[in-house]
């Protein structure tokens, strides 16, 4: 892990500039730190991670939704034009059309964590925060990405052949999506940054552009370990 990724992380999971500086190898790593930080200003990385703790029970009853015969989760990590969620789609199509399965015998599991999290917010969210800007991502035309590609654009149709594998279809359908919890800070750091708002202002306008049926945890990795645990089966989807 590089140390600008190790940075992002350790960002998203809470901890601040000066607990960072305590860690080995990051002292010289934190903008606006040179390591002579007061030893009484740095918290433990176990208190801020209490104090910082999303303060509502997280939801885990979606494992009693896998029931299928063919379970598989689908880990996504970057938003790389959505093909992590576009691969469940096609999985299950494919699973449809070669093996014959009924819908009911598939139970599928999307996580999307880290920079993939984006991709569990809405086209509202993606046009008021310039997400492709803020995150340098680009669309296949190579310009920059302007909407989120597993949503349908604003005021079109996705294409007949694409429509069942965007994120809406596929939660209809009965995919359960997970979000990473670490990684959404991010997005109400976000908010809260242009917005001017206090975190839980920023929290609760963030919870509003949430694509419905995405449900948060803990952390993507969380999520992860307990779709295995149920028996799916782990697809790194990008």
């Amino acid at each position: 892990m590089s140390p600008h990724a190790r940075r992002t992380f350790l960002r998203q999971a809470g901890f601040t500039a000066a607990s960072l500086v305590a860690l080995p190898g990051m002292a010289h790593a934190v903008p606006g730190y040179a390591g002579g930080v007061p030893a009484n200003t740095l918290l433990s990385a176990a208190a801020e991670w209490d104090e910082l703790q999303q303060a509502e029970p997280w939801d885990v009853s979606w494992p009693k939704k896998l029931t299928g015969t063919h379970k598989a989760m689908f880990d996504v990590p970057e938003v790389e034009g959505g093909v992590g969620v576009l691969r469940a789609g096609i999985w299950q199509r494919q699973y449809t059309d070669v093996l014959k399965t009924k819908p009911g015998d598939l139970s599928t599991v999307i996580v999307v964590r880290h920079n993939g999290i984006f991709l569990g917010m809405n086209q509202e969210f993606w046009a008021t925060y310039e997400v492709g800007k803020a995150e340098k991502l680009k669309g296949d035309d190579g310009k920059r990405l302007k909407h989120n590609p597993v949503l349908p654009a604003p005021g079109q149709d996705a294409p007949a052949s694409m429509r069942t594998l965007m994120l809406d279809k596929q939660i209809e359908n009965g995919a359960i999506v997970l979000g990473c919890g670490l990684a959404y800070r991010s997005v109400v750091g976000m908010i809260q940054q242009r917005d001017k708002l206090d975190a839980a202002e920023a929290r609760k306008k963030a919870n509003s552009m949430l694509v419905p049926g995405v449900i948060m945890q803990p952390s993507g990795i969380f999520a992860n370990v307990m779709a295995e645990e149920h028996g799916c089966a782990f697809v790194y989807a990008v």
